[in-house]
Formats: structure tokens, C-alpha cells, sequence
């Protein structure tokens, strides 16, 4: 049944969403033509797999569309209210199909297969060997963590990304085309484009609030003044793909970069407050982390992570509490941009320089041919050197002068590494 048949009562999501491969809105690195994914559904023989992307990507569609292509039943337990007994139910309708007068394949979707436990996922193992059902799991985490190793390899994994500006815009030109949603300007639009931030379902679901003030009030087409009267306070303030989002950020990175930790805090507080997503934050962190703090205290990366995967295992909103005790803590860290420094001068040397061959007593020498060649002859092995150093050894290519790209400073645990340093040189000198 196409869009514009169903009924116009319905949601507007169930209205829109595809009935085939081609009015796939974004994931064109796994459906496109000669992809993976559209292979898969190109070869008639269905696999389980895992389906790993943040929410509203199409991770539900993709899964009902492989049931329709393989004309399976479409079976799907959410791992957030369901548990055992669902399996098993499913399991049941899996054999009946199986077993019936038309027997029919099963495709069994596992929503937020993360969330269960390991004994949980552990009750799908015999059925996917046995060919009773092909599995798929979606997840908003990574796989590699989340879902059981036994489990994991017998499934593939196809990582959907969020979807880009052009694809909401698609998804607001197709519900515009059943006539489902009025015009809209294009600052509104932009607005709109910004909240969604690459979830289709908040873009639909948004849409559809829009569509209904907008026909009680006789609105058309939408601007963006009327669209802050009707979404409220919360999306004045969330532009992510603006100027003010961008600028709030720098301050953030600026304040805990000038180890200010109540100006750090209050822009993060602003930031959580205007709808960024504490995700993104967390990232942010990390990078800061390592920027800004680097090796003069190593343990902020490791608190910057920490509050990441706490943040996750929380949620909203006792999550955060941990991500604003890491901006404290980044603040409050002595700070070093020696390694940041390092980097860039390292990656900007090597992409002018040419390509300098490794000298002969650093290369491995697996063979008898090479080391024949002289492949590792010479080498000095440093667990074996005086205090585990081998003065006076090189590890630069011939000919290339020590660039000296990393310069700790004189702060927190780099002083410590500044004065080894100081130290490895001298013995390097002395042995000439």
C-alpha cells in the first residue's frame, strides 16, 4: 500500500515509511547499488546480522523490508519490555511457520538487543544455527561490548549512519508531497533540520505536531517565528548547526582550557539546557582530554572516558552528573598541549617530506631470505641494555636530523617526563 492510500488519520510516520528498498531515505554506504546490505537483499538468502546506529536511522525499516524481500515472517521483541518468555513465544511461531502448510521463513528483530542480559541472548544461539530464523539486532551501542562473542559471530555488522540535512529534507519533501505537512520556510526549515540532528523519527514525529497546529491555526506556510511559538523554549535554544551552538562550545573548551572551572561548568549547564546531547559532550570531553591536558595528567583522559561509559550505563539525567564532574576535574588538571603540538607538526612533516625506507637493523626478519638480507642485523634490543636503553641506538630513517616534535612543559607529570628526557639525550650524547 503506497503513502497516499492510507488512511490520512494514521501516523505520520507508518505513512511514510518505505515499502521498498528504493524509497530508502540515507544508509546509500550499505544500500546502494553493489553495497553490502543490498546484496544481501539482491541474493535471495537472507543472514543474521546486527544493525549498530544512533536512534531514527531506519534500523526497524531496513529490518521489515528484508522480511518482505525474503516473503518471511516478521517476528520483533523489544529487549527493553521483553525478556524469556517472548523468546520463546517467538520461537514457537518460528516452528509453526516452519512446519505449516506453506512453510515461510522467519526473520526474528531484536529492538535494543543490548539490553539483553547475557543469557538472554545466549537463548537466540541454537535457533540461528539451526536455521529456525534469521536474526537481526539493532543497537544504539557498539556490538564489540554489548552483544555476547558467540552470538556476535555468527551475525554481520552494518554500522547506519545519521542521516545528512539533504535526507531530512527529503523526508520533509515526500510528507509535503501526500500533502501532509504545509510549506515551510527556509529558516524554519533549517531550524528543524538542526533539531532533528539526523533522526528521522524526530523529524517525523516533529512534523506531525507542526502539521496539526498549523492546519488548526491556518497556518501557511510555516515561518520561523511561528514554529518557536508552537515547539516551545526548548528548540530557541537548540541550534546545533548554528553559530550560537558552536560559539557555546568554544567558550566551554576555552573555560576549562583557562582552568576555570565555574565558567566550565555554566557552559556546559548552558549547553545540556539548550538540548545538545550530553553524547556529544562526552566526546567533547575526551577530546579536551587529550588537546589540552594531554600527559601532564594522564588520568584525565582516563576520567574523560570513564564518564562516558558511566554516562551510558546512566542514562539521562543521573548521567550527567558524572560528565560535569569531569569538566571540573579537566579544569582543575594541570594542562599541556605538547602532545597535541607534537601531533600536528609530526603529521605536517610527514606530508611534505617523501617517503624515507625504514633502515635495515629496524626491520623484521620472519625469514631466513631476509635476514640473509640483513633485515634486523644490528638491532639493539633495549630489554637487554643497561637501565632498558640502548644509547646511542637510532630510530629515524638515515639521514633525517631528530625533529624534535614533542616539547613537554614544565607542568604536572611532564616535568617528570621533560627531566627523562633531558636524561636519555645526555646518555645518547655521551655514547657518541
Amino acid at each position: 500500500m503506497s503513502a497516499a492510500a492510507l488512511p490520512s488519520h494514521a501516523p505520520l510516520a507508518e505513512r511514510l515509511r518505505p515499502r521498498h528498498l528504493g524509497e530508502v531515505i540515507g544508509q546509500q554506504h550499505l544500500l546502494g547499488e553493489g553495497m553490502a546490505l543490498r546484496l544481501a537483499f539482491e541474493s535471495g538468502q537472507p543472514h543474521s546480522c546486527i544493525l549498530w546506529g544512533p536512534p531514527g536511522v531506519g534500523k526497524t525499516t531496513i529490518a521489515r523490508l528484508m522480511a518482505d524481500a525474503f516473503d518471511a515472517q516478521f517476528l520483533s521483541i523489544s529487549a527493553v519490555l521483553g525478556g524469556v518468555k517472548d523468546i520463546r513465544e517467538a520461537v514457537e511461531k518460528a516452528e509453526l511457520a516452519r512446519t505449516g502448510l506453506h512453510p515461510q521463513r522467519t526473520i526474528m528483530f531484536v529492538d535494543e538487543v543490548h539490553r539483553f542480559n547475557k543469557s538472554q541472548q545466549d537463548a537466540f544461539l541454537p535457533h540461528v544455527e539451526s536455521g529456525l530464523f534469521t536474526f537481526i539486532g539493532a543497537t544504539t551501542e557498539n556490538p564489540s561490548f554489548e552483544v555476547n562473542s558467540a552470538l556476535l559471530s555468527r551475525a554481520a555488522v552494518y554500522v547506519l549512519q545519521p542521516l545528512s540535512e539533504d535526507d531530512l529534507k527529503n523526508i520533509v519533501l515526500r510528507a509535503q508531497a501526500i500533502q501532509a505537512v504545509p510549506p515551510i520556510e527556509p529558516q524554519a526549515l533549517g531550524r528543524l533540520l538542526a533539531y532533528a540532528d539526523g533522526d528521522a523519527r524526530r523529524m517525523l514525529n516533529t512534523l506531525e505536531t507542526l502539521s496539526m497546529a498549523a492546519k488548526q491555526q491556518g497556518i501557511d506556510p510555516v515561518t520561523d517565528e511561528w514554529l518557536l511559538r508552537v515547539l516551545g523554549e526548548r528548540m530557541r535554544r537548540y541550534d546545533k548547526g548554528g553559530e550560537q551552538f558552536y560559539d557555546t562550545i568554544s567558550a566551554l573548551h576555552k573555560s576549562v582550557r583557562g582552568s576555570d572551572p565555574d565558567a566550565a561548568l555554566y557552559w556546559f549547564v548552558r549547553m545540556l539546557d539548550g538540548g545538545a546531547d550530553p553524547r556529544y559532550m562526552a566526546r567533547r570531553l575526551i577530546r579536551m582530554a587529550s588537546e589540552d591536558v594531554g600527559l601532564a595528567d594522564p588520568r584525565a583522559l582516563r576520567m574523560a572516558l570513564d564518564a562516558s561509559e558511566v554516562y551510558e550505563r546512566l542514562g539521562s539525567p543521573e548521567g550527567e552528573l558524572t560528565l560535569a564532574q569531569c569538566v571540573i576535574y579537566l579544569a582543575m588538571a594541570p594542562k599541556s598541549n605538547a602532545a597535541y603540538k607534537a601531533y600536528n607538526e609530526a603529521r605536517a612533516f610527514v606530508k611534505k617530506d617523501g617517503t624515507r625506507p625504514v633502515p635495515m637493523h629496524l626491520r623484521n626478519a620472519p625469514t631466513k631470505l631476509m635476514k640473509d638480507l640483513d633485515y634486523g642485523k644490528g638491532y639493539r634490543y633495549a630489554h637487554d641494555e643497561e637501565d632498558g636503553f640502548a644509547a646511542g641506538e637510532r630510530y629515524l630513517p638515515e639521514g633525517m636530523a631528530n625533529p624534535g616534535f614533542y616539547r613537554p612543559v614544565r607542568r604536572g607529570l611532564e616535568i617528570k617526563i621533560a627531566d627523562k628526557l633531558e636524561e636519555l639525550r645526555k646518555k645518547n650524547l655521551a655514547a657518541g
